[in-house]
């Protein structure tokens, strides 16, 4: 039976987290051909290359990115061994690593993530936010256990993948109370030449408005682009433009923000997905989140409404 040599995968882990072996050596003490020696031959043992050069730097490749992870769940369960043994920790606590495309609205990722903290006060999220192309490919790589996103898994990216639907939802546009009181007569007409913030061209919401917008042969001012939903909802916060978001986070979108609703379109879409490599899924906590937001979060769209007699 082939056995994993530990040493040679704790050097391999501490040049990787340090991006360089020179600093794995004065860290570990060691002489540099001991370190690289010993990386080889965990590369032999795996039948793969780990690192490549990139200058006088070292980086991942992409096997050495999957063994990364694995090595550092190692070592964090080493750590936390030892400390159950010593009397410190009461056991192992569960992660959950998230990827969550950048054009998601933060108070609905925050909404989607509540039940799965629910499951055990020992759970550990750690999320990643970015564009959801790089995500997937870092869920290929099996970096997290699911990606939340506005727009599902496409099949031309050559990769195994399962889109599970959150849920879906129409938009709800926002204002301070002055342009609420303005613009809210007569929407969805009153949009033009309204002043209004707009997401990045490249998100889902954004193309979904744009058709909208001319479908209705509304003509808003546009005032500002955002790749970031909060800082878009941070400028709407003090005047700058009406601006968009999820109908079913807009009670949170009203308290943060101290906004008014200008008008609700149910006509533009947003939907959300949860993606896994797997098509069942097992991690508790994604399992726990999805079933969440299809019985409760989106239950018939309605989400967290107030009225809007402001």
């Amino acid at each position: 039976m082939d056995w994993l040599n530990y040493h040679h995968l704790l050097y391999f882990w501490v040049a990787a987290r340090e991006g360089s072996i020179t600093k794995a050596c004065r860290l570990l003490h060691l002489a540099q051909p001991t370190v690289s020696g010993q990386i080889k031959s965990l590369e032999k043992s795996l039948k793969a290359k780990l690192f490549d050069r990139a200058g006088r730097s070292i980086v991942l490749t992409d096997t050495g990115r999957v063994v990364y992870r694995y090595a550092d769940e190692i070592f964090s369960l080493g750590r936390e061994l030892r400390d159950v043994v010593q009397g410190g920790a009461t056991g192992h606590g569960l992660r959950l690593n998230v990827g969550v495309a950048d054009a998601l609205p933060k108070l609905l990722v925050h909404r989607l993530l509540q039940p799965a903290l629910s499951i055990g006060d020992d759970l550990q999220v750690n999320c990643m936010d970015g564009p959801p192309d790089r995500l997937l490919a870092q869920l290929a790589l099996h970096e997290f256990d699911v990606v939340i996103s506005d727009v599902p898994a496409s099949p031309r990216l050559g990769m195994k993948s399962f889109n599970h639907l959150l849920g879906e939802c129409g938009v709800t546009f926002f204002g301070t109370r002055e342009l609420a009181r303005r613009y809210r007569r007569d929407f969805p007409r009153s949009l033009t030449d309204a002043p209004i913030l707009l997401p990045a061209g490249n998100t889902s919401l954004r193309r979904t408005l744009d058709q909208w917008f001319d479908e209705q042969g509304l003509r808003p001012r546009v005032r500002g682009e955002f790749s970031d939903s909060a800082l878009l909802k941070t400028f709407g916060a003090v005047g700058e433009g009406i601006f968009v978001a999820p109908s079913v986070v807009e009670a949170d979108v009203r308290r943060m923000y101290d906004a008014a609703i200008v008008g609700r379109e149910e006509s533009v879409r947003e939907r959300f997905y949860a993606i896994t490599v797997d098509k069942r899924l097992k991690h508790p906590a994604v399992v726990a989140l999805t079933r969440a937001a299809r019985t409760r979060l989106f239950r018939g769209d309605a989400g967290d409404r107030e009225p809007d007699h402001q």
